[in-house]
């Protein structure tokens, strides 16, 4: 089941930074004439509403996936830290404060994920 998500995760990520550098390759190319410039222009215009839909996409998508990544994985460290509770209530607090310390740096890593995405939308 893991490797599957994580196969599943990486096809995504190369679909998104393949179309991505298409749409930006595509906008880049230069014209050889006036006329051509002009129509180069008109498409740019109109590629510009791609290129930003292009984004925005990729960005609620990378949120999305280490939102529910994250999520999964707080879910697992608290069943196990509370299965682990109940075996040895005398480890309780060290359990307690282990799983704390994992759970911030699933959230910090969540958070990582969200400047990315506000990065795509607006420096690209």
């Amino acid at each position: 089941m893991k490797k599957m998500i994580t196969v599943l995760m990486m096809i995504l990520m190369l679909t998104m930074t393949a179309t991505m550098v298409g749409s930006v390759s595509a906008a880049a190319a230069e014209p050889a004439s006036t006329d051509q410039a002009v129509a180069a222009v008109q498409d740019t215009e109109a590629n510009g509403n791609d290129v930003l839909s292009t984004k925005a996409i990729a960005a609620a998508i990378v949120v999305a996936v280490v939102g529910a990544a994250g999520a999964i994985g707080m879910a697992m460290a608290i069943s196990k830290s509370t299965e682990s509770m109940a075996r040895q209530p005398e480890m309780a607090s060290k359990i307690n404060s282990a799983m704390m310390l994992g759970i911030v740096f699933i959230e910090t890593a969540i958070i990582y994920a969200l400047i990315v995405a506000i990065l795509i939308i607006f420096v690209l």
